[in-house]
């Protein structure tokens, strides 16, 4: 049985690439976690996931109760008490799978019985964001407001983020600064 108040961790991978920088970032905070917080990543690239239609005007507007790895995101997202999104920055903007992931709340909303928007409401967002924008972190703003206000729409609590300069595999590493910064993200 699990403890309501537990804290769980769900880690959404956007990147098309296993092993990314952003990723190292994830795995730098969440090893600063304590033992107790349940963690589950999503690889959100690897997963076959369907488009996104938009069907909220057409019948009922209500969608099917979702089957395969598309259900297995609805309830990790409802299991998890906080979300940690590790994306890199592409074309200044979310990767491909993370914006996929985010069209599909639209759908989760509408799916009866999920109380998706009110079961989002509350948990904590945290961004881990690998750019090689160097000195130019403003760059990363529109990946930061896609998610902030993504998140502020399902009145979510914005947990903060942490941008790490890197582009090659493992250039991150070499931005200490920044990967100090993700091991206390979920600290505090």
């Amino acid at each position: 049985m699990t403890d309501s108040t537990a804290r769980r961790v769900l880690v959404l991978l956007a990147s098309t690439r296993a092993d990314g920088n952003a990723e190292l970032m994830a795995r730098a905070a969440v090893a600063a976690l304590p033992a107790d917080v349940e963690v589950r990543w999503l690889r959100l690239a690897e997963l076959d996931l369907p488009s996104f239609a938009d069907i909220r005007h057409e019948g009922s507007g209500q969608y099917p109760e979702p089957e395969g790895d598309l259900g297995r995101v609805l309830k990790d997202t409802l299991w998890a008490t906080d979300l940690l999104v590790a994306a890199p920055l592409y074309w200044y903007s979310v990767p491909a799978p993370l914006k996929l992931y985010l069209d599909h709340w639209s759908g989760f909303m509408r799916v009866p019985g999920a109380d998706f928007k009110p079961q989002m409401a509350g948990k904590a967002l945290y961004v881990l964001c690998a750019t090689s924008s160097g000195e130019e972190p403003h760059l990363a703003r529109p990946l930061l407001d896609c998610l902030r206000f993504s998140g502020d729409y399902m009145k979510m609590r914005w947990g903060g983020s942490v941008l790490g300069d890197g582009s090659k595999p493992g250039d991150v590493l070499k931005d200490e600064a920044a990967v100090a910064a993700a091991a206390r993200l979920l600290v505090g």
